[in-house]
């Protein structure tokens, strides 16, 4: 959940103007605090944060309408004797980044997401452990296997971004090479994995003045974020790349692979941007040199696979198209509307009567991006192939942003063909 608002957040930092365009400022700032007010509330005193309400044995136990929900709702919390590094610095992101959205707006908010977030990084950092080992229910669901160092820089930067306090900038500098922010070359980001994220950010801060005294440590981390980019452009050697399905969308692995999907052509576009805003217009991979143009065009090939483009001619964006999943993997979706039914449907009724039927699901889970085809192209639209027809909010959260920049593209290319038409027919 901190994943999906620190991706939100990042969207709108990125690509504010053209979200605006788009008319969805608003929609995209209302979901992200929705998401903080949640974390505020959860974040009860300094040192505690509590990090899971219900666990997933009896969720999955049961397959039922939030609003008729018998689950067991026993909140878990992260502590000092029941450390959560990894939770707490993901957490601490999320509203160090959602400050710099609110700054503006809602000065008042952001400075006091800003507090909870310097005291989330400081706890973190002081009681250091991972989360699943104090919140043991989240080991088969959610465990972290990267550990907490990555959630650490991680937070650390968006501090240090969201305050300019050297301070943060000195931790991103100092524990580079002992957190293996300088170390690790990643292939995938995701909600448990944020070194190419950090690195990708942290590369950003070359071009400026101010950190020329580090430049040295920086470039490794420039050098680790491009070895992410040129991974997905193919351009590593050998085994050292991300695989493609035929129809080339980047294939992780089976279990939910749009989550990297989507987190991919994020990052991408903001290299390419970065790439062409610091007039550097090529990266060196192993396997020759990468243009911004052809990065970005990568990134808007993979966002046109998800929706639509592909052998199935499939949306895998819900609601998007006229062809997309109708059985997703998703309880209130599948079991009818409390709103159109309000009898009681028990925790085991919900699989005799809705989880095995044939027909679509009941609700359309508009904006779910689910989980996506195998390593074939090819895809089952069946409420009980979880792997790929569920959906995660962190699947769709990187997309927002760049929904917005390719729609502005788009209006951008509409003019051209528009003023190049006035000028033919004069």
């Amino acid at each position: 959940m901190a994943f999906t608002m620190t991706m939100l957040s990042w969207g709108v930092i990125e690509f504010r103007q053209q979200i605006s365009a788009a008319g969805e400022l608003e929609h995209a700032m209302e979901a992200i605090k929705w998401g903080t007010d949640y974390f505020i509330k959860a974040h009860t005193s300094p040192n505690v944060l509590w990090a899971e309400v219900g666990d997933g044995d009896t969720d999955h136990y049961c397959w039922q309408r939030p609003e008729d929900m018998t689950t067991s709702r026993q909140a878990y919390k992260i502590d000092e004797n029941n450390p959560g590094s990894d939770l707490a610095g993901e957490t601490a992101a999320a509203m160090a980044a959602a400050s710099i959205v609110f700054k503006t707006t809602n000065p008042h908010y952001s400075h006091l997401l800003l507090h909870h977030a310097q005291q989330l990084f400081e706890f973190g950092d002081k009681y250091k452990g991972k989360y699943d080992g104090s919140v043991g229910v989240v080991k088969s669901y959610y465990a972290s296997v990267s550990g907490y160092m990555d959630e650490l820089l991680w937070a650390a930067l968006w501090l240090y971004k969201a305050t300019d306090n050297e301070e943060y900038f000195k931790y991103v500098i100092n524990k580079a090479h002992s957190f293996g922010g300088t170390g690790w070359a990643m292939t995938e980001f995701s909600w448990d994995v944020k070194y190419a994220g950090l690195q990708l950010m942290a590369s950003k801060l070359l071009v400026e003045e101010k950190h020329q005294e580090h430049a040295q440590i920086l470039e490794q981390y420039r050098s680790k974020a491009e070895y992410y980019i040129c991974s997905c452009l193919n351009k590593n050697n050998g085994s050292n790349n991300v695989e493609r399905t035929a129809a080339g969308l980047l294939y992780i692995r089976q279990w939910n692979n749009m989550q990297y999907v989507s987190t991919s052509a994020f990052l991408l576009t903001l290299y390419s941007d970065f790439l062409k805003s610091s007039n550097q217009k090529l990266i060196t991979c192993h396997g020759g040199t990468v243009s911004h143009e052809e990065i970005f065009s990568f990134a808007k090939s993979q966002v046109d696979y998800i929706l639509g483009s592909n052998p199935l001619n499939m949306s895998y964006l819900v609601g998007y198209g006229s062809n997309y999943p109708k059985r997703v993997h998703h309880r209130g979706a599948s079991i009818v509307s409390y709103r159109e039914n309000k009898g009681f449907i028990g925790c085991t009724q919900g699989y005799d009567n809705w989880y095995g039927r044939d027909e679509a699901n009941p609700n359309v889970l508009v904006g779910a991006l689910v989980g996506g085809p195998d390593s074939q192209d090819d895809f089952m639209d069946q409420r009980d192939n979880y792997m790929q027809t569920e959906a995660c909010t962190y699947n769709t959260a990187p997309l927002i942003g760049l929904f917005a920049k390719l729609l502005e593209l788009e209006g951008q290319k509409l003019e051209e063909n528009h003023k190049s038409l006035l000028v033919a027919s004069f």
